[in-house]
């Protein structure tokens, strides 16, 4: 772009920023919202634009899919009375614009950092966010119960659910769906096509919206005969019956087979979401049918900032960058994630067995490359956590080996799935959980602290939690080739630590890695251990932290040893108090919640065994809460599992 364009654009973009901040601050509510005149809403909608670019920019967070909802947020809020009416966003990562236009404007550059606002809508922040949201599919369930509520207490008012049609690809919204059309309330749903998820849609839910798409033609005669009807007088019912009647006459001839119609919805659309005024006027129109209604709106993923709009895959939910060309800084240390790419696109190279799911988080889970490469064998189910488990059953029932890549915390959702089609039937199906514990910014809906809790008591299921990239590697060959039935494979959102020669240890099924000073503090003096001898156990995921207090104990003249427990199910208890033995204090550090974990299981067995009885212990895991915004240092603080937290445990014991 020459230069005089670029900063044409610059000062364009000042312009409209310096006009709507005007307007921006002035609005403390969507009644502020209204009283701003038509031709200025356009200003408005690029200024938040540029708000929104420019504290993601500081921040990071959820662009893409932000920029792609200014303009529907807008007509949402003009149209209805928030809070009296409910607006729910599915998942609410595309949220920011409601949390600006309802008072929050000035906590805005605080969002997803300690103590600032959430990424999600909460129910703590603002009487406009009914539901605290963060998981995909959910918002018409939600928004059909509270209706029903209201209904039966005799309120009148409106619930309005947006969903994308990523999110459509989830079973839920399809049961809420179902279940809408059985009860005929005035329920409103937007579905917010874009054709992206996080990474673009797949599957038969996509094609169908892209095939509604088409009858534009419709939607434009339609307008019309209801702008004619607008002018009749209603002479009698019959009149206004017959010519109800003739609508859904035409309805039938233009849209055959339509979803939406045929469970009992109302269906406009096709519309343009980024034209507020054809929103409102069909928002308005929606309001007054007391039956459920679909409106199908398309918007433009990353609309307004050229990086997101070609990349909105990268820029769905995105780390600091630079604003002014998009730039995501780099770094030469590998991440878990990144470690894993490789390692997986090097197993199908080398076997064509190996087949890869996601669902619906290709880049995030590191299968990107895979995708290209291998697509055949590659899977991407849409948000569907569910089917994605028990679909890689069948693929291993079929001699395939399918390694299902998911976010521990949406993991959850398929843990009936997990023990009836893969754990009571042994299927050698292997999955890795990435984002396992401590999960930076995203809030308390995202954090990874419960699969260990959850699978831990599930027969058949092995559990291995990794600590570095060569440990990764070693344990997916396993998982592959040697283990026989399921393997579930945990790791953090974080980069690797420095490899040491411990982490290349072959696998000794339910041994851990015991780990001596002077692997990893060999410049430091040797302790003489007068002062006392610890063992920091740890889950794979908190090597790192054990590893800052371990150096700084043996400053102290502590002597002081590492046990990363590289398998958390089978466990070889004897193993492990044999090593136990030689301490006299025993820090347990765990990445998952206190309540099931393992090392509430394993402190039992060292205070019930002779050689260990003596031993003093203390476990440091994840409480009973849940855990607010913040980086991954700042995650751990609150929970008191940050390496000083260690430290100070092995110190008290002592």
């Amino acid at each position: 772009m020459p230069k005089r364009a670029a900063v044409f654009i610059r000062l364009l973009r000042s312009f409209f920023y310096m006009w709507g901040a005007i307007l921006l601050q002035n609005i403390h509510s969507p009644e502020d919202l209204k009283k701003i005149p038509e031709k200025q809403l356009n200003g408005l909608a690029a200024e938040i634009r540029s708000k929104i670019i420019e504290v993601v920019g500081k921040n990071g967070g959820h662009l893409a899919s932000n920029l792609g909802t200014v303009e529907l947020t807008i007509a949402l809020h003009r149209v209805f009375n928030s809070p009296q009416d409910a607006i729910i966003f599915d998942v609410s990562h595309q949220c920011y614009t409601h949390k600006m236009l309802t008072g929050r404007y000035d906590s805005f550059h605080s969002i997803r950092t300690k103590g600032g606002i959430s990424g999600f809508t909460r129910i703590s922040e603002s009487p406009h966010d009914y539901f605290d949201a963060g998981h995909a599919s959910s918002s018409i369930s939600s928004a059909l119960g509270l209706l029903a509520s209201w209904s039966l207490l005799g309120r009148n008012d409106k619930v309005v659910a947006v969903i994308g049609d990523g999110a459509l690809t989830g079973g839920m919204a399809y049961e809420a769906l179902c279940h809408a059309g059985q009860l005929s309330k005035n329920l409103i749903v937007i579905v917010n096509d874009n054709k992206m998820s996080i990474s673009p849609n797949n599957g038969a839910i996509s094609r169908y919206l892209s095939r509604l798409t088409t009858t534009a033609s419709y939607q434009n005669f339609r307008y019309k005969v209801d702008r004619a009807v607008d002018y009749i007088p209603y002479i009698n019912h019959k009149i206004g019956k017959f010519i109800f009647r003739l609508k859904r006459g035409i309805k039938g001839l233009f849209l055959t087979n339509n979803l939406f119609v045929d469970l009992g919805f109302e269906y406009a659309g096709p519309l343009n979401g980024h034209n507020i005024k054809q929103l409102e006027t069909v928002l308005e129109r929606a309001k007054k049918i007391p039956r459920p209604v679909v409106i199908h709106v398309i918007t433009k993923k990353g609309r307004g900032y050229s990086p997101a709009e070609n990349d909105p895959a990268t820029f769905h939910g995105v780390g600091p960058f630079n604003t002014s060309d998009g730039f995501v800084e780099k770094f030469d240390t590998t991440s878990f994630t990144e470690a894993f790419s490789k390692k997986i696109n090097d197993l199908a190279k080398n076997d064509h067995r190996i087949a890869a799911i996601t669902a619906a988080m290709s880049k995030g889970t590191g299968l990107d490359y895979f995708s290209r490469h291998y697509k055949e064998r590659f899977f991407d189910v849409g948000i569907a956590e569910e089917h994605a488990v028990t679909f890689a059953g069948g693929l291993a029932a079929g001699g395939m080996i399918p390694i299902t890549a998911i976010y521990s915390t949406f993991i959850q959702r398929s843990v009936d799935q997990m023990i009836e089609d893969i754990a009571l039937q042994n299927r050698h199906a292997v999955f890795v959980f990435d984002r396992a514990g401590a999960v930076p910014s995203d809030g308390e809906t995202h954090q990874g602290i419960f699969d260990i809790a959850l699978f831990r008591p599930v027969p058949n299921l092995t559990i291995l939690s990794v600590s570095s990239a060569v440990d990764l590697n070693i344990c997916l060959d396993w998982a592959c080739y040697e283990c026989k039935g399921p393997v579930l494979i945990r790791w953090p959102k974080m980069t690797c630590p420095s490899e040491i020669d411990a982490f290349s240890s072959p696998i000794q099924e339910g041994r851990g890695l015991f780990i001596k000073a002077d692997s990893f503090a060999p410049a430091l003096s040797e302790p003489s251990g007068k002062k006392g001898k610890v063992l920091l156990f740890c889950t794979g995921g908190m090597y790192s932290e054990c590893l800052t207090a371990a150096r700084s104990l043996i400053l102290q003249d502590i002597e002081t040893c590492i046990f990363s427990s590289r398998f958390i199910k089978p466990f070889d208890i004897e193993y492990f108090i044999d090593t136990a033995k030689d301490f006299n204090s025993i820090v347990f550090v765990e990445d998952g919640v206190y309540t099931g974990s393992l090392s509430s299981y394993l402190e039992s067995c060292i205070l019930k065994d002779p050689r260990t009885s003596k031993c003093h212990t203390k476990i440091l895991a994840f409480p009973d809460t849940f855990l607010p915004n913040g980086n991954r240092s700042q995650i751990l603080e609150a929970a008191s599992m940050s390496s000083k937290d260690i430290e100070k445990a092995a110190l008290t014991l002592i």
